[in-house]
C-alpha cells in the first residue's frame, strides 16, 4: 500500500475561500508536475511554497499554491505536495480527477495518518489522538487529546513495559538453565514492580470515567412524574422553549435530548415522559423508554413536589432504579410555591435513605429559573470528583481502556504465579501475555484488522 502514491481533500467539504488537496507517496512531487504549470517541483526544496497554475492539458483548471515537503520530514515521511485552491468543491474534484489520472489515487479514510503509523513517525496511541483532536467539542477534551499526541500514554506505558520486559528477559534466561535450577530473576523485586505497575494500571483505568466523561459528554436523565416540570427545567437549562410545556399531564411521550456544555463538559439532557401506570399505549411507550434513559444515564435528576407525591414513592422509586455508578439528584421542583410542609417532605424523603444510598437535595423553580446555577454546579462537581489530581495521564479511548483492563488482569495473574511459585516457564507465559497486553496501547502489538477498524473512522484526507 505504501507503494502507492495517494491523493485528498484535506480541508472540509464545502465552498470556502480556500481548499487544500494533500499528495503523498513515492510519486507525489513527480504526479503533481505533470499537472502544475510553475516551478519544477521535484528540483525544489523541502518546505518551500511555489505559485502556479493547476492545468488539465491546455485548460488552465485554477491558479494555486503549491507546498513542497520532501521525505523523511513530513508528517507521512513521505514526499508530499499540498496544493492550496479557491474552496470550490468544483475545483477540488477537478484538481482531484487530474491527479489520479497522473499517477496518484484517492486515499481511503485515516491513510495519512496511518502512513505516518506504519512509517514509525507515530504511535497508535498518537494516531488514535490525531482523531480525538479533530473531533474535540471543549477546551478538557482538546487538551486531554493533545497530551495523548505529544505522547503522554505511551511514555507512562513503556516506562512500565520496559522494566517488565527486563524481568521477563531474565525469567526466558532461566529456561535456558532449567536443568541447573539457577534463578537470575529476583523475585522480590519482581513482585515490588508488579505492585508498582499494578497500581498505575489501575489508576489509568480509574481515569476513563473523567475521560470518557469529557470525551463523550455525561447523560443526565430528568425524571419524574407527569407535570412535575421536567420539560420546564430542560428550557431553562438550554435557556430557549425546547420542550412544549403544558398544564396536561403527558404532554411528552417520547425522549427530548439535548447537549448543553456547562464550563467546558458536555452534558446530554434526556427529558423522559412522565413515570406513572397508564393505560395509553404510546404514553406507555414513552414510560418505558424513560426507564431505558434511567438505565443507560450516569446522573439523575428527580423532580418532585409536595402537591403531588409522597416521601415514600419517592424513595421507593429512587431505590428501584438505584446504582452505585448513578449519581442522584433529587431535585425540590415549585420552590416558590413551597411552604412549611415542603420543608417537612424534604426531611422524610432524605430520612428514608440510609449511608448505602448516595444522593443530594437541592430546591430549585424550574419556571422562575431558581436554583439553576446550585444544579449546574453539582453537575460539575459530579464530572470532577471523578478526576484523579495525581494522574496526569487521561484515558479516553475505549480501545485503550480494554487493553489496559487486560494487561492489569495479566499482571494479577504474574503475581498469583510468583506467590505461587509455578514453574518457570509458566511464569515466563503470563509475563509475555502481560507484556503484548501493554504493548497493544503504542501499537507495538496489533493486526491488520484492528488497524483497519482504528482508522476506518477518521476522515479522508486525515
Amino acid at each position: 500500500m505504501n507503494k502507492d502514491t495517494i491523493c485528498a481533500l484535506a480541508t472540509a467539504n464545502g465552498v470556502g475561500a480556500l481548499g487544500i488537496i494533500r499528495v503523498s507517496g513515492p510519486e507525489a512531487l513527480a504526479v503533481t508536475d505533470r499537472c502544475f504549470k510553475g516551478k519544477k517541483l521535484q528540483t525544489a526544496a523541502s518546505h518551500t511554497v511555489h505559485y502556479g497554475f493547476i492545468t488539465d492539458g491546455d485548460e488552465t483548471i485554477d491558479e494555486v499554491m503549491v507546498s513542497v515537503f520532501r521525505a523523511p520530514r513530513t508528517f507521512t515521511t513521505e514526499d508530499s505536495a499540498e496544493i492550496s485552491f479557491h474552496g470550490s468543491p468544483h475545483i477540488a474534484g477537478r484538481i482531484l480527477e487530474v491527479l489520479t489520472r497522473n499517477g496518484a489515487r484517492m486515499a481511503k479514510a485515516g491513510e495519512f495518518t496511518m502512513r505516518a503509523f506504519l512509517n514509525g513517525r507515530i504511535d497508535l496511541s498518537q494516531a488514535e489522538a490525531i482523531a480525538d483532536i479533530i473531533a474535540s467539542e471543549n477546551e478538557a477534551s482538546r487538551k486531554i487529546a493533545m497530551n495523548q499526541l505529544k505522547g503522554g500514554i505511551t511514555d507512562e506505558i513503556s516506562i512500565l513495559r520496559g522494566d517488565l520486559l527486563n524481568f521477563t528477559s531474565l525469567v526466558e534466561l532461566e529456561l535456558d538453565f532449567a536443568e541447573e535450577d539457577v534463578e537470575f530473576a529476583d523475585r522480590t523485586a519482581l513482585n515490588m514492580l508488579l505492585d508498582r505497575i499494578e497500581e498505575k494500571l489501575r489508576s489509568l483505568v480509574e481515569s476513563f470515567r473523567y475521560g470518557n466523561a469529557v470525551k463523550n459528554g455525561v447523560e443526565v436523565a430528568i425524571i419524574g412524574k407527569p407535570n412535575a416540570g421536567k420539560s420546564t427545567l430542560l428550557n431553562a437549562l438550554l435557556k430557549e422553549e425546547r420542550a412544549i410545556v403544558s398544564d396536561i399531564a403527558g404532554t411528552t411521550r417520547d425522549t427530548i435530548e439535548e447537549v448543553l456544555h456547562i464550563r467546558g463538559t458536555a452534558f446530554r439532557f434526556i427529558d423522559t415522559a412522565g413515570i406513572r401506570d397508564t393505560t395509553d399505549v404510546i404514553e406507555a411507550i414513552g414510560v418505558q423508554k424513560a426507564h431505558e434513559k434511567i438505565a443507560a444515564a450516569k446522573i439523575l435528576l428527580y423532580l418532585y413536589d409536595e402537591f403531588d407525591s409522597t416521601p415514600q414513592e419517592v424513595a421507593a422509586f429512587i431505590k428501584e432504579v438505584y446504582r452505585e455508578d448513578l449519581k442522584v439528584v433529587l431535585l425540590h421542583n415549585k420552590s416558590d410555591l413551597s411552604s412549611e410542609k415542603g420543608q417537612s417532605f424534604d426531611r422524610d424523603l432524605l430520612s428514608a435513605f440510609n449511608a448505602d444510598y448516595k444522593v443530594t437535595q437541592l430546591s430549585i423553580s424550574a419556571r422562575e429559573k431558581v436554583g439553576i446555577e446550585e444544579l449546574k454546579n453539582e453537575l460539575i462537581s459530579y464530572v470532577e470528583g471523578l478526576k484523579q489530581s495525581e494522574n496526569n495521564v487521561i484515558i479516553t479511548n475505549q480501545r485503550h481502556h480494554e487493553a489496559l483492563l487486560r494487561s492489569l488482569d495479566s499482571v494479577r495473574r504474574v503475581k498469583d504465579a510468583v506467590s505461587q511459585s509455578f514453574h518457570t516457564e509458566l511464569l515466563a507465559y503470563e509475563l509475555r501475555y502481560a507484556l503484548e497486553y501493554l504493548g497493544e496501547i503504542s501499537g507495538e502489538f496489533t493486526n491488520d484488522e484492528v488497524l483497519g477498524n482504528i482508522f476506518s473512522k477518521f476522515c479522508i484526507g486525515k
